[in-house]
């Protein structure tokens, strides 16, 4: 994993900048193409906020402290000229060599313009569902916050009046009976969130298998379906505050995305092997 040295050069790698993403390390993404290049893809990276290169900084709100990102069709002038803007008013901002294409080419996760996609360019989405969240409802918003919007806020209510609510609010329903996003047969809300955004990202297709397994009690599914059962129960158990409870359970599905990526192979045994890991 990568801290924050990962700003040390003035661009960034497509391996470097996906070793960070789906995680709290992740930066701050903006897709800097021109605008006839981005209207002919339907393709973004992760979590990206569309801004104009020759003024990046008018599309900065929230927290940049992680650092900036910018990327272009081949990480040609277009992105380098953002980021250098950027350098020169202060941030931390970086350009991601190769640009989308050498992402693509790498097997970089990319999201398909939803859409909501437009709203998520500028104050951040807003996401309604029932109160009291603990497996589907965590994993949710997890994936929108790391994987769409960073900027998304979520409202949690009583199950009667989620749609009602979504529909004043001009808000995205999902994890209730007739929202778009929510179960589908044997299927979780998160499998359709994946499927709206159209992800085919290996790891996070395993982690709907493993949420599919905890959230229907259906455990033959996953292996790691009784411990995500165990934990969101325990943590819901400990916390009344569906913000918080979102809080603690990101740090949950962080750390259930990098197993499956990082370490799900990596063997944990006593005793431990000389010189190896225990």
């Amino acid at each position: 994993m990568l801290g924050n040295d990962t700003f040390n050069s003035d661009s960034l790698s497509a391996s470097a900048l996906s070793n960070i993403l789906g995680s709290d390390k992740a930066p701050l993404i903006l897709d800097v193409r021109r605008e006839s290049a981005f209207n002919a893809s339907r393709w973004v990276l992760p979590a990206a906020r569309r801004a104009l290169h020759s003024d990046p900084a008018a599309a900065l709100t929230g927290d940049v402290s992680r650092g900036i990102v910018c990327y272009c069709v081949h990480g040609h002038h277009v992105s380098q000229m953002a980021a250098s803007l950027l350098r020169s008013q202060g941030y931390q901002a970086a350009w991601l060599e190769g640009g989308i294409d050498a992402w693509e080419s790498a097997g970089g996760v990319l999201i398909a313009r939803a859409p909501d996609a437009e709203a998520r360019y500028g104050a951040g989405t807003l996401w309604v569902t029932r109160r009291r969240p603990k497996i589907d409802r965590v994993a949710c918003p997890w994936f929108i916050r790391r994987f769409v919007d960073p900027n998304a806020r979520f409202l949690f209510v009583e199950g009667a009046y989620v749609l009602a609510i979504a529909e004043d609010m001009h808000a995205i329903a999902f994890d209730v009976e007739g929202a778009a996003v929510t179960h589908d047969g044997p299927r979780c809300s998160f499998d359709t969130l994946l499927d709206r955004y159209d992800v085919a990202d290996a790891a996070l297709r395993r982690l709907a298998e493993i949420v599919r397994g905890a959230d229907t009690a259906n455990l033959d599914l996953a292996r790691e379906a009784g411990g995500l059962l165990s934990i969101s129960l325990g943590l819901s158990a400990l916390e009344g505050d569906d913000r918080v409870m979102l809080e603690r359970g990101f740090h949950l599905y962080d750390g259930l995305y990098a197993y499956l990526r990082f370490a799900a192979e990596e063997p944990h045994n006593w005793p431990p092997k000389a010189g190896g890991r225990v």
